[in-house]
């Protein structure tokens, strides 16, 4: 909307004068940069509600900036790539690294306008650090989740994520959405089922992304075979997600098992934080950063040892419960860096209740029970082993090739020389 700040990147002057012109003509506010250097610069002293960002410049492209962006927590903002001659491929990876649109040179301004005050509407503008997949790690589990991404992109089958609480459900979802298409993700999922074609209307020629699937009242069920008989007509890609584990939601009477059968054809599914615990440091690192630049927080930062303690938690809320942690440690941190003890502190619940698992499962199905049972039972052995995997299968009783599938069923990262990790 009129007001805002806008941050043109172009190495053309021509174009930069003339975007310039247009958009304080419409009241906006400009900052113009003609490389990347003096992008990094204006975004960094005056952080822009926007930026226009131009592919192809001498220095660093475009590409490699929105990257860049995007690894250090700093895409806060909305960005719109430019090019005159950038293929669809370029525009479909600006989308997946984070660019929320794509506009081709030369610019029809009726087209300009609108791209700008779509990238400003603040449904848009507020999830951005959250979109991307570097937002769930760098890793090699994470790598492999966006292999298998990747292959099932170009298939029209609705996709059903499947995980644990927290793992990073949209940021997996945004995957799908290319270049200008619009993501709808109503927060009411049964309450939007209530009117399926009103829904599809909304996400026509776009994603639809459906939170939960496997928890939905049989009302609900009905208002998601209608919006699967739809989907071509309208041009929508879905894609779901769900915690509940497929195998209960079988079980459950109450759920149409047509219905499962159809969404639950090709589903992916995503890893708990604890099995790339390495990822952690780097994630908490970004997250902070990115409650300073938002202005939530003082500017602050974790010293070597708070990251190690957070990499060694568990997290059973995976991402969600990384990022209220980050988000209360940098609340109450004051102008002191965030130390061990401070991470402790806070997480000291968390360790208690798991400590006590074994008996909060006795309220668990009996799969849950075991898994948390047997967890804490291997991680004991290992710890007492000091990592000799060879005296903790002869402890245990198990081989050890069946011990190491046991333990990454588990989760429970471990060297085949060192220790559990």
């Amino acid at each position: 909307m009129p007001g805002n700040q806008i941050l043109i990147v172009d190495d053309e002057i021509g174009i930069r004068e003339l975007l310039s012109e247009i958009l304080q003509e419409e009241g906006y506010s400009v900052r113009l940069a003609e490389n990347a250097n003096e992008a990094r610069k204006q975004r960094n002293q005056h952080r822009p509600d926007l930026v226009l960002l131009d592919i192809w410049m001498p220095d660093t492209d475009g590409i490699t900036l929105l990257k860049e962006w995007g690894n250090n927590g700093q895409l806060t903002m909305p960005v719109v790539m430019m090019s005159g001659h950038a293929t669809v491929d370029t525009a479909v990876e600006a989308t997946r690294i984070g660019a929320v649109d794509f506009l081709e040179k030369p610019i029809a301004l009726q087209k300009l306008l609108a791209t700008v005050q779509k990238a400003l509407r603040p449904s848009v503008a507020q999830l951005r650090p959250e979109l991307n997949l570097s937002s769930l790690g760098k890793g090699q589990v994470i790598l492999d989740l966006k292999k298998q991404l990747e292959r099932v992109l170009p298939l029209k089958t609705p996709v059903l994520l499947v995980g644990e609480p927290g793992v990073g459900f949209e940021a997996c979802a945004h995957f799908f959405t290319g270049p200008g298409q619009q993501f709808i993700a109503p927060e009411n999922v049964e309450k939007a089922l209530d009117a399926p074609s009103e829904l599809l209307q909304q996400a026509t020629n776009g994603v639809l992304f459906l939170r939960e699937i496997g928890k939905l009242a049989p009302r609900s069920q009905q208002g998601l075979m209608q919006v699967l008989g739809k989907l071509e007509k309208h041009n929508v890609r879905l894609v779901m997600a769900t915690s509940r584990p497929p195998a209960d939601v079988l079980q459950d009477r109450t759920f149409d098992q047509g219905l499962f059968a159809l969404i639950a054809n090709l589903q992916v599914a995503l890893p708990p934080l604890r099995t790339h615990r390495e990822d952690v440091p780097e994630l908490a690192v970004q997250m902070l950063r990115q409650q300073v630049e938002q202005k939530r927080v003082a500017s602050v930062k974790f010293d070597i040892a708070a990251l190690n303690a957070l990499r060694n938690h568990d997290w059973p809320g995976n991402l969600e419960q990384l990022q209220n942690i980050v988000a209360s440690l940098a609340a109450t941190a004051g102008s002191e860096d965030i130390s061990a003890q401070d991470v402790n502190r806070l997480l000291a619940p968390y360790v208690v209740k798991n400590t006590l698992g074994a008996a909060d499962a006795l309220d668990l199905p009996l799969r849950e029970a075991r898994d948390i049972f047997e967890r804490h039972y291997f991680e004991h052995h290992i710890k007492l082993e000091n990592g000799n995997m060879s005296r903790v299968a002869e402890k245990v009783g198990l081989e050890r090739t069946h011990l190491y599938r046991k333990l990454k069923q588990l989760g429970i990262r471990f060297s085949r020389r060192g220790s559990a990790e």
